[in-house]
């Protein structure tokens, strides 16, 4: 597997934490008491449970046999990865956890680091879906930097103890990940170092609950033969002498029906089930255009053969044009062309995933609150009200999304649900159905799979924006349980009272001691409505009166960068409230004494990106609560920054040179490249290609300050995917682009 070079993609802004990475000799050095960005890295959510439940939306789909294992490049290099996400709406917010078993936060390379620990974010998102999370140890392939020599220091021995072992261990459970996947591809190793590396995996499992997947390249003989199965020659590092050397084993992509058939009669042989196997399928050049035997993997109507291994599909992101492409590519692959995990009949050889594995859920206790939170937006809004206007990221705050995308169901031309940005109820997304509504096409939209058991003080919370007062809502709450999953009992939600968005609250205590199996919304109408639209900002099921958590204790600002008068970074710590929580959200209080939202995050330390001074105000005063996980809030912490008056011009986004819009997406020929520089000074404007090779050197050199264009050739490069990379002493920025031929 080859893994994009070290590309400066990161908005270097003061004070940024950065994900993790090593070689071998550094990790060992390495202590969370001593690494200043440790305490940025934690994840704060635990492993939810998941269940099958009582419902299965595809009847192709075979559950308990074959899973799927998702290794995917979530930042485009292994270093300069900001540990809770950033400014702008841009990133691979992947969201179909219900399909896969664990997810590998790809990267590592000779000249940044081989040992790579995912950012909080996508752990957090993660582990509140139900799914492990592995870090990446990748040994490249000489002709791509690798020593023999690293996988030696990897694999070194003290007594009767594996010191980098040791440290894999304590960097997982201290930042709160999973498990590793381990690819060994360096040439040049013999039958004892082979030896030294299974028993070094032994000794991992034997000492910590930490998981390991294995990718088939190294052999027992200590050479580098991808076996595209399990076999005599490597099968010990998959169970050895009846001991779990990794708990599962990822198979090369050059796989046949035999090889696979053999491997799975193998596996069993050791006492092992055919589904600790992943027959891996690179689909990081043609996504769903890859040829895949399906029938070998997944034979129509028979047991599953082992399970499915991709390698990159976060191809959906990267060879998108935009975020509304990322989100259509994004569910054509993993749902199908129909839009409906339910219908996944096609011509198309690429039937999507549901096909072929049942989804899964992780709403397996109550309370459970969703926000239909991607976790990104343009905007954030806090129970309703946008208390910022700035585009973030931060996969720290991605809700539980819909089990099914989409399941609408309707006689006559059913209502059209998808994700919307534009208007946020909690977060920076909702959920927006439209379309024609009539007596004749009433649209059951089936949202969630549950196993979960309801008690006598639950009650189920909805809000929603019909944009204007009064308009009926057209919604009836559809829910089913255990007893009869098919069988709903429907609720009437009343007209909105308000203009934007309104509230509502049903018990639910006839429910009581029954296991909730479907959550779903019926719409109706008994006249036309031609162009009917609503958005549902919260749906969900509270315990009791909504929890509202303690104050948390111990805030203080770490460290305060100032940029300029006006702008700056902050670093926070504060102690953990008691009691579950969700989320921890940080505000600059105004002089008229609103709230300005500034970031958020589940952990006890945070990174705020950009904090702007209010006008003459000398000392700003920083707010914190915490957020129940039933959207409860407690009363708020203080803090304050001082500014200093240094004579210096706000530089507009902190520090950071900025792309002008004036780009189309998707581009070819000769087209002009805008950017501004708030400074005069060195700038580079470099565009790389998915291997992070640079192909294009647009501007280097000393530019005044202002706004600027160039122009950028594209004729003689291959048709793909680039990134365009400004650098400039105060920061950089990037962004993707589409060349067609």
């Amino acid at each position: 597997m080859l893994v994009l070079a070290a590309v400066l993609f990161a908005q270097t802004l003061p004070g940024q934490p950065y994900a993790s990475y090593w070689h071998p000799a550094d990790l060992l050095s390495w202590s969370p008491y001593s690494d200043p960005d440790a305490p940025y890295n934690r994840s704060a959510i635990p492993l939810a449970t998941r269940s099958l439940g009582d419902t299965q939306c595809n009847a192709h789909a075979i559950p308990g046999q074959a899973g799927i294992t998702s290794i995917s490049i979530m930042y485009p290099s292994t270093s300069f990865n900001p540990s809770q996400g950033g400014p702008g709406i841009d990133t691979y917010a992947f969201g179909y956890w219900q399909y896969i078993q664990q997810l590998t936060f790809w990267g590592g390379s000779a000249g940044e680091g081989l040992i790579l620990a995912p950012n909080p974010g996508v752990i957090d998102a993660a582990h509140r879906n139900g799914v492990p999370v592995y870090g990446t140890v990748f040994f490249p392939p000489t002709q791509y930097g690798g020593q023999i020599q690293w996988v030696w220091d990897f694999v070194e021995k003290e007594g009767e103890t594996f010191p980098v072992a040791d440290k894999l261990i304590e960097v997982a459970e201290y930042y709160g990940f999973d498990g590793w996947f381990i690819n060994q591809e360096t040439a040049g190793g013999n039958a004892q170092l082979a030896q030294d590396m299974r028993d070094m995996l032994l000794y991992i499992q034997q000492n910590s609950d930490i998981r390991i997947q294995w990718y088939d390249a190294m052999t027992e003989t200590g050479t580098i033969s991808w076996q595209n199965a399990l076999n005599g020659s490597n099968d010990w590092f998959f169970q050895y002498e009846g001991q779990t050397v990794s708990d599962e084993m990822f198979l090369n992509f050059w796989w046949t029906q035999t090889g696979l058939q053999n491997s799975a009669n193998h596996a069993v042989s050791l006492g092992r089930s055919p589904y600790d196997l992943y027959a891996g399928v690179d689909v990081q050049a043609g996504g769903y255009n890859t040829a895949v035997n399906w029938a070998w993997l997944f034979p129509e109507g028979e047991d599953h053969t082992v399970s499915l291994g991709f390698y990159c599909p976060n191809w959906t992101y990267t060879n998108a044009s935009g975020h509304s492409s990322f989100y259509t590519r994004d569910n054509r692959f993993w749902v199908g062309a129909n839009r409906d995990p339910g219908n996944t009949q096609t011509t198309h050889p690429w039937k999507g995933m549901a096909h072929y594995v049942p989804e899964m859920t992780p709403v397996t206790v109550f309370p459970f609150v969703t926000n239909f939170n991607t976790g990104q937006g343009y905007r954030t809004a806090v129970e309703g009200s946008v208390l910022s206007e700035d585009p973030w990221h931060n996969r720290s705050q991605m809700d539980v999304l819909p089990t099914w995308r989409y399941m609408a169901r309707s006689s006559g031309t059913a209502l059209y649900p998808e994700l919307d940005w534009e208007v946020p109820y909690y977060g920076g997304s909702s959920l927006k159905v439209s379309g024609e509504l009539s007596p004749s096409n009433t649209t059951m939209l089936y949202l969630y799979k549950t196993d979960a058991l309801l008690q006598g003080d639950d009650s189920f919370v909805l809000a929603w924006n019909r944009g204007a007062a009064g308009l009926p809502s057209g919604i009836e709450v559809a829910l089913s349980t255990s007893s009869d999953p098919m069988s709903f009992s429907y609720f009437a939600v009343p007209d909105g009272p308000e203009q934007g968005w309104n509230t509502w609250q049903l018990p639910l205590s006839g429910f009581s001691g029954d296991t909730l199996s479907v959550i779903a919304l019926r719409f109706q109408s008994t006249t036309v409505i031609d162009d009917y639209q609503i958005r549902i900002g919260r749906l969900g099921i509270i315990r009791g009166e909504q929890n509202e958590p303690a104050v948390p204790g111990g805030l203080t600002v770490e460290q305060f960068n100032q940029i300029d008068d006006n702008n700056g970074t902050i670093r926070l710590r504060w102690n953990h409230s008691p009691g579950p929580i969700y989320s921890y959200n940080v505000y600059r209080l105004n002089p008229d004494e609103s709230r300005t939202f500034l970031w958020a995050t589940p952990n006890n330390a945070c990174f705020v990106p950009a904090v702007t001074r209010p006008e003459g105000e000398e000392t700003t005063t920083i707010l914190l609560e915490a957020v129940s996980t039933e959207f409860g809030f407690s009363p708020t912490a203080e803090t304050q920054i001082t500014w200093t008056t240094t004579g210096m011009e706000s530089q507009g986004v902190p520090g950071v040179p900025s792309f002008l819009s004036d780009l189309s997406n998707p581009v070819s020929g000769v087209v002009n490249v805008g950017f501004s520089v708030s400074a005069p000074g060195p700038v580079d404007l470099v565009v790389y290609d998915l291997t992070g090779r640079v192909v294009s050197v647009l501007q280097r050199g000393n530019t005044s300050a202002g706004f600027h264009s160039v122009s950028w050739d594209t004729s003689d490069l291959p048709a793909g995917v680039y990134f365009q990379t400004i650098s400039a002493p105060g920061g950089s920025d990037q962004r993707k682009c589409t060349v067609l031929r």
